[in-house]
């Protein structure tokens, strides 16, 4: 038994349980070699989630006339109170952004109270606490097109994907033109008329403003009417304005009355 200690202790490097020597590379190595991953596809990239993006194939005749160039503007079909059901036809036929309302709260002791885009609910079961998350999502083309939707999975992202795939089948066509008295410009800036809108027991009042008076609404409206391509319009809300889905609806209600005089 001695004789074989000595002879490990005199030849370590033909133990079976020594460490070989890591070998270190230099940064062009590290380069390179991320390279070769990313081309082989063994890094994931930020997208590694999703499937591969696949060409559209439409499942309703109105897909299949946008998708052949039948129909290339998207007033006509909006013009013609035709329902959308596929959220592609709003990507071929406008150049659309998207935004997120900030409709959830963090937690913690140091980021409590702070807004965010996702608003988590918890259900109690046998398992214990299941986790949905909800997304409220708006997009537009700053060009009188805007749409709102909501979207609940279990993970954020999923959610959000929900909440732009409704907005786009739920886009509206709004007026817009410069009819502020004290305003002379022919631009298309503001609202054409004062309209009201309602939600629960929140009421929002929107009105024409003059150019360079900007946007006198909520935060969270601001980002409907950016992406609406409204400039300047003043506003006055009432009802429990902190309720955000209330306050996004009844403004929606009432920019789609723009459209009814």
């Amino acid at each position: 038994m001695k004789e074989k200690i000595e002879n490990k202790e005199e030849h370590p490097e033909t133990d079976e349980y020594s460490e070989k020597p890591e070998e270190v590379l230099n940064e062009e190595d590290l380069i390179e070699l991320k390279k070769l991953e990313k081309d082989n596809g063994i890094i994931k990239t930020k997208k590694s989630w999703e499937e591969p993006a696949k060409p559209w194939e439409p499942k309703t005749k109105l897909g299949e006339e946008v998708k052949s160039g039948k129909i290339k503007d998207i007033d006509e079909i909006l013009d013609a109170n035709i329902k959308i059901l596929e959220g592609e036809i709003v990507d071929h036929l406008l150049n659309i952004k998207s935004d997120l309302i900030l409709i959830g709260q963090a937690k913690g002791k140091f980021g409590g109270g702070k807004r965010r885009a996702w608003r988590q609910t918890q259900r109690k079961t046998k398992e214990g606490n299941v986790p949905t998350f909800s997304a409220l999502a708006v997009i537009g083309d700053e060009n009188g097109h805007i749409g709102v939707g909501s979207g609940k999975a279990k993970e954020t992202l999923p959610a959000r994907d929900k909440a732009i795939r409704k907005a786009k089948l739920n886009i509206i066509k709004i007026k817009r033109t410069c009819a502020a008295f004290d305003c002379a410009c022919s631009e298309l800036h503001s609202i054409p008329f004062k309209v009201t809108g309602k939600a629960g027991s929140v009421k929002v009042i929107l009105m024409p403003a003059p150019q360079g008076t900007g946007l006198v609404v909520a935060n969270e409206l601001k980002k409907i009417f950016k992406l609406a391509g409204i400039k300047d319009v003043y506003s006055k809300t009432f009802g429990k304005k902190r309720t955000t889905f209330n306050l996004i609806k009844a403004c929606m209600d009432a920019l789609e009355k723009t459209n009814k005089k």
